[in-house]
């Protein structure tokens, strides 16, 4: 079975199951992942990103039998809307780094190890996509959110984290499984970790250029227009957030 296989439990690993929620879009790729880990054998399982409150995709979690915790990467709704939903049903604790989408939990802090369905789950803080970013690791793969997507960029708010992020990342053992929360997974995390980090300093280096061509008074909609010019227009708005996120970062270090 392949991605994207839409209302079917699909095994990736012996720990992690991936449901994909039928919520195609530009943002959302083939629509969001959600991860299903347990240990081999174990009664209980991990959700990880019920996604929006989707009644065709979340009464299929419940049939996953006993659900011990959900876990969010972060707050966007293509990942966290259904989360109240599925906790009143089976009766689970959220955890999330935010404090505000938790329920009978506490929010989890970088370097956490979170114990549950015979796994035991580090949190490492990913920020940059969005400042409660994270990336969880189970042994010899990574569920990255969209810190790293299956296919393609993210989108950021911060630049500066998300290098240091990406520099992290990079940082790990080499053949690490990236299971992203949009798209298929990848094989070696640290070498996509790379490619990203690579990607990203040639944008910066574009954005460079572009400002110096269009003066330091050029709107982040002005240097998309230049940068952008071979990319479907339908991604300009949020390559618009990116862009925006890339000229602060050039102005903070250029005034150190």
């Amino acid at each position: 079975m392949s991605h994207p296989a839409y209302g079917v439990l699909r095994e990736v690993s012996p720990t992690a199951s991936v449901l994909l929620e039928n919520n195609p879009s530009t943002m959302t790729l083939d629509g969001t992942n959600t991860w299903v880990l347990r240990a081999p054998g174990a009664r209980e399982c991990v959700i990880v990103d019920p996604g929006y409150q989707d009644l065709d995709h979340l009464p299929r979690l419940v049939e996953q039998g006993p659900v011990a915790l959900i876990l969010l990467t972060h707050h966007h709704p293509d990942h966290t809307e259904g989360a109240p939903w599925l906790a009143e049903r089976v009766q689970a604790p959220v955890r999330a780094f935010d404090a505000a989408l938790c329920r009978d939990a506490d929010p989890f802090a970088d370097g956490d190890v979170i114990s549950a369905a015979g796994l035991d789950i580090e949190v490492l803080h990913t920020p940059g996509h969005t400042a409660d970013s994270v990336c969880l690791r189970i042994g010899d793969q990574v569920l990255t959110g969209d810190t790293i997507l299956g296919r393609g960029t993210t989108v950021l708010t911060d630049l500066g984290s998300y290098l240091d992020s990406l520099r992290r990342l990079i940082e790990l053992p080499p053949g690490l499984l990236a299971l992203p929360g949009h798209g298929p997974e990848m094989a070696d995390l640290r070498d996509v970790a790379r490619e990203y980090l690579d990607h990203r300093e040639q944008r910066l280096d574009q954005v460079r250029a572009a400002l110096a061509k269009l003066g330091r008074h050029a709107t982040a909609r002005q240097v998309v227009e230049l940068v952008y010019a071979d990319v479907d227009r339908a991604l300009w708005t949020p390559a618009e957030h990116s862009v925006q996120a890339q000229m602060q970062y050039l102005r903070s270090t250029q005034s150190r």
